[in-house]
């Protein structure tokens, strides 16, 4: 069956153009296109007054989304930016981060993470390995990324079941979307972090060939040291038994327990290094446009070691020398007819190996994963109120786990989704339906002694629908409610995992029995704002059956904890909000304070509080914003979680200041912007709840930071 769906996708993609996403971003409210812009003063408030559109399935205003949705770009995105995705994000309502060490950190979604959570690269899969474990890195490389969006709702599940979390897609421009009219159009980004002594610089080309057609080159390279922390790299319960176990006289010819209750200043193991390089080449027409695009990618870093605090425990210190080579392919098709207004395909094939090297440099366990995904969608031509999208998705993925400590069977996953969405725009009154269906074949066939696996095949059909609707009460405030129904097949780690893990440092045990996860969810949207505020807060409570979760059993296999994967229903509930108001304006200076906050409750029924759920957030910041410079103070606070899991621990409350100046010497119309910050000022050790590793490795302390952006 892989056979004839990589066969089907090839022979569309040289029949039918198409793109997944039409990324005609307008840009947000920190940037304006310099065409439209006057003098410097001018420019301060086409900075600050634009509006956002969110491209999904089918391009939508921020404002009318039926869904919540945070989009980060520009100034905004720079100033942000980190060596991992999961902490690039941190600090937008509902998402927190693995953090597993500074390379290996995924978002978490509203308390969901890993295969609930789809990252994509341009409105196709990473086809990486990052939803297998926690110390995975995402293989989607924020230095390049024009453009982040994350996106939640009835939208998100025309990307994937698995996507009940949520959607993250960084839109880089690989395949060019329109002709420089220049000779040649260059963008570089260069940063500097003190924490880790981050370098790191990025670079981008587009130059056009003829009118049509345009060519693209970008490259990015990363390099830096241990993370450096606030405090000791363990909580001061492991401290006090790592002091303990010393005392006791406890021996190990390799660990020295007092030494690892002294760590402190920098963590260690969390060193990396990335490269990337990447070229495209677009056609761009009046009737349509295709593309085709490469790239590689190279990484090289430390998982922050599980510092052994008592007798008998394991201690590794592995890194993971990461390599992809990626194919991409987009096109499109202005069909124009009175039923299909354009046909779009978006398709990417990946081969994909990690090595998790032992200290010595030897290769411990080796994975290899081979993957392709496709999109075909047909977009409708409007006829009055009604528009809409219907299309297919095609995902297949070859999976391997090759030494000593393999934790997985060689498996396959193959998956056909077919999916509709269908809009109704009578101005005030809005209304949105979706559904989908996803046929999955999982297999699990062990080699070689692997006897300890489970053998053999899984299918699960799933059928997903959801339904929403908004008013808007004035011209300027919308109320809007969601409700979906979804269903999951179990993912390959879930059903077959049955062994030692170093990255992770866990014993993972999946079952092959799971059946189809199912839940039930209700939103609800309010969004509104005037010449001088914004506002959107959400609120949501999602009901599970069959919700698949891992969680320690207190047992020890190989010296390594146990994380056994479950099933059972499962409640979570949250709500987010974010703010801002104009204080003031003085002498062309604009003062605007803003604010967020996000909250998660999940409950396993019958068992407790779930595991790794983020706690109570707030966020608040004032900015003065001028023509040529912002300048913005934040406060986060993180409330303590006490609502843990059996084996997990409780994550203290800690409280984050930072700083940041923003420069544009020669106000928007240059092409020179500069960004300085100082983050956790006073070095605070902060510990996030949703990390397997918060026990023993703390966010990163005292951080500066300067970057420098140049486009021309």
């Amino acid at each position: 069956m892989r056979g004839t769906l990589l066969q089907g996708c090839a022979i569309a993609a040289l029949l039918v153009p198409a793109s997944a996403l039409a990324q005609n971003a307008s840009g947000n409210s920190q940037a304006a296109s310099a065409s439209d812009q006057g003098t410097d003063q001018d420019d301060f408030h086409a900075r600050t007054s634009q509006q956002i559109i969110v491209t999904g399935v089918l391009p939508t205003r921020r404002q009318d989304m039926l869904s919540s949705v945070a989009v980060i770009q520009d100034e905004a995105l720079t100033q942000a930016l980190r060596p991992s995705l999961g902490e690039t994000l941190q600090h937008q309502p509902g998402v927190s981060a693995t953090s597993f060490g500074p390379s290996a950190s995924r978002p978490v979604l509203r308390g969901l993470q890993g295969e609930r959570v789809r990252v994509l690269a341009d409105g196709i899969g990473a086809i990486d390995v990052s939803n297998t474990s926690v110390d995975h890195a995402v293989v989607v490389n924020p230095l390049l990324a024009e453009r982040i969006e994350v996106l939640r709702g009835p939208q998100s599940l025309l990307y994937g079941s698995s996507a009940i979390g949520g959607v993250v897609n960084v839109i880089d421009k690989r395949i060019p979307r329109s002709v420089p009219d220049e000779p040649i159009h260059v963008e570089a980004l260069a940063g500097y972090g003190s924490a880790a002594n981050e370098r790191s610089v990025a670079g981008a080309v587009d130059a056009p060939l003829s009118k049509n057609w345009v060519i693209h080159a970008d490259g990015s390279y990363l390099k830096s040291d241990n993370m450096r922390i606030g405090g000791y790299a363990l909580t001061p319960a492991l401290r006090a038994q790592a002091l303990a176990t010393a005392a006791s006289g406890a021996s190990d010819d390799e660990i020295d327990f007092a030494a690892n209750a002294n760590v402190k200043g920098k963590l260690p193991n969390s060193q990396a290094k990335t490269w990337t390089a990447g070229a495209g080449l677009a056609y761009i027409g009046e009737g349509g446009s295709f593309g085709l695009a490469y790239s590689h990618y190279d990484s090289l870093y430390g998982v922050p070691v599980r510092l052994a605090t008592e007798e008998g425990a394991e201690q590794e210190a592995p890194r993971l020398s990461l390599v992809q080579d990626r194919l991409d392919a987009r096109v499109e098709i202005d069909a124009g007819g009175s039923v299909i207004d354009a046909i779009k395909l978006r398709m990417a094939y990946a081969d994909y190996h990690h090595f998790e090297l032992e200290e010595d440099g030897e290769v411990g366990t080796a994975f290899y994963n081979k993957g392709m995904e496709g999109r075909l969608e047909l977009a409708q031509t409007r006829h009055g109120a009604w528009s809409g999208v219907t299309g297919v998705q095609l995902f297949t993925r070859d999976f391997n786990v090759v030494g000593e400590e393999a934790f997985l069977p060689k498996n396959a996953t193959s998956q056909v989704g077919l999916f509709t969405l269908q809009q109704l725009d009578y101005g005030a009154l809005k209304l949105e339906a979706g559904a989908r269906f996803e046929h999955s074949v999982l297999s699990a066939r062990p080699e070689g002694e692997q006897d300890q696996f489970y053998s053999g095949s899984r299918t699960y059909d799933a059928v997903s629908g959801s339904l929403g609707a908004s008013y808007g009460l004035t011209d300027a405030w919308r109320v809007g409610l969601n409700l979906s129904r979804t269903e999951r097949a179990p993912a390959a780690e879930e059903l077959f995992a049955n062994g030692p893990h170093a990255g992770t440092e866990a014993y993972e045990v999946g079952n092959p029995e799971f059946g189809l996860e199912k839940s039930w969810s209700v939103e609800a949207i309010l969004r509104g704002s005037g010449s001088n505020y914004t506002f959107e807060a959400s609120a949501y409570h999602t009901w599970f059956s069959n919700f698949i979760y891992d969680d320690l059993t207190g047992a020890e296999e190989d010296g390594l904890p146990v994380y056994q994967f479950y099933q059972g229903d499962a409640h979570y509930y949250g709500f987010e909000a974010q703010g801002s108001l104009t204080l003031g304006e003085i002498a062309g200076a604009r003062i605007v304070a803003d604010a967020l906050g996000d909250y998660v409750h999940a409950t396993i029924v019958g068992e407790g509080a779930a595991p790794r759920i983020p706690p109570l957030r707030a966020l608040g910041g004032l900015t003065v914003q001028t023509a040529k410079v912002d300048v913005r103070g934040e406060v986060e606070h993180a409330w303590a979680q006490n609502r843990t899991s059996t084996f997990e621990t409780r994550t203290p409350a800690y409280t984050l200041v930072n700083a940041e100046v923003n420069l544009r010497p020669w106000g928007d119309t240059r092409p020179l912007s500069f960004t300085l910050s100082a983050n956790n000022i006073f070095d605070v050790v902060a510990r996030r709840a949703a990390s397997y590793l918060k026990d023993y490795a703390p966010l990163s302390g005292r951080d500066l930071r300067v970057s420098a952006r140049l486009a021309f």
